[in-house]
């Protein structure tokens, strides 16, 4: 379940690095997208990093899934930070996508 929370949180973070206008031009160029499409995209990383947050408390209880849920948006935020943005900013939306699904997989399995 600790991977899923670190692929939601990663999923959120880039969510919340679309709404911002500096961000969309360095990934999509001059193509920018609307405010309305921006302002999805923030309700929608604010929904992933809750849900992320939720699933930490739900499945370690209340004395250690916030802690889980900060190591986990550590983790996706260095990812996202000093992995991806520098060096491989095409990446990004792509892992938002694929992550969440292999964290699913990887908790259905025994």
């Amino acid at each position: 379940m600790m991977l899923l929370s670190i692929a939601l949180s990663y999923s959120g973070f880039t969510a919340l690095s679309l709404a911002m206008d500096k961000h969309q031009q360095d990934l999509h160029g001059k193509a920018q997208a609307s405010p309305a499409r921006m302002r999805v995209w923030r309700w929608l990383g604010w929904i992933l990093l809750t849900a992320a947050f939720g699933l930490c408390v739900r499945n370690h209880g209340w004395a250690l899934g916030p802690v889980l849920w900060l190591g986990a948006l550590t983790a996706a935020g260095l990812l996202i930070a000093f992995g991806l943005y520098p060096y491989r900013p095409r990446w990004i939306v792509p892992l938002a996508w694929l992550l969440p699904i292999a964290g699913v997989a990887a908790a259905l399995l025994p």
